[in-house]
């Protein structure tokens, strides 16, 4: 038998917390008994989730998080946020400023890698990317990085995979489709393209059974610390009104321009 729906109670619904004066309860557990006990990470993926994890596969979220903090101030999100604190907003504006800069360009990649990956354990590598082509993809998401011929982060975050799956904890079928793109990369190019940061990430996100979307939502979770800290640096260190270039460097004037 159905309840009645209450128009002002069940304006909001949410299984992710129940609070009422003195008690606050987190996915059906007490705050209190999480203070002190609950890793960040396992509270992130508790609440995000409202499932548990714990051992090697918490380590790999933990991993994951900790891989894609910052990438310094070419990063548009970065730079963004620096020009946003010499403003004068404060520091909820300018993070608000460089995460509001993560989209399908700029830290989308690890959603549409772990899209990719998807359809690799279900097509191969082949027709996945064929896909990808057909559709005007000109980037494979997760693949080459455009200042580290090899991204450190990509085999480091591969080998925590790796121990975990070794271990059991993870079965390998997201690791088996990121090399399988690799390889089918090098075949088609003639060279290496290796994995980067998203690829890696989207492997371990897709190893906890992360939907793609998750894996976006992850990054920017991870990415908005290094914003804090460059937001924090740049406020601490002054400045005023900072565009993207020093004042004594101009734009191309084109008339032409859009005509």
């Amino acid at each position: 038998m159905s309840r009645e729906i209450d128009p002002v109670a069940d304006w909001w619904r949410t299984a992710i917390i129940d609070m009422e004066p003195g008690r606050i309860d987190l996915r059906g557990r007490p705050i209190e008994e999480s203070i002190g006990t609950e890793r960040f990470p396992a509270m992130i993926w508790r609440l995000v989730t409202g499932g548990d994890l714990g051992g090697a596969r918490l380590d790999l979220f933990e991993a994951a998080l900790v891989a894609a903090v910052d990438h310094g101030p070419q990063a548009p999100s970065i730079a963004a946020a620096r020009m946003a604190a010499t403003c004068g907003v404060g520091l909820q504006s300018a993070m608000a400023t460089g995460i509001g800069m993560l989209g399908d360009v700029h830290g989308g990649a690890g959603e549409q890698a772990l899209d990719l990956y998807t359809h690799v354990i279900a097509e191969g590598a082949g027709p996945a990317l064929d896909a990808l082509a057909a559709r005007g993809v000109r980037y494979v998401p997760g693949f080459g990085h455009r200042f580290h011929p090899v991204d450190p982060r990509a085999p480091a975050l591969l080998g925590l995979v790796d121990a975990a799956e070794a271990r059991g904890a993870v079965d390998g079928r997201h690791a088996g489709a990121g090399r399988a793109v690799e390889a089918e990369l090098a075949r088609r190019k003639g060279r290496l393209i290796p994995m980067n940061i998203d690829g890696a990430t989207a492997v371990i996100y897709g190893e906890l059974g992360c939907p793609p979307p998750l894996a976006r939502g992850f990054f920017v979770l991870s990415r908005s610390v290094g914003i804090l800290a460059h937001a924090w640096e740049q406020t601490r260190q002054g400045g005023r009104n900072k565009g993207p270039t020093p004042p004594g460097h101009r734009w191309t004037y084109d008339p032409d321009e859009g005509a």
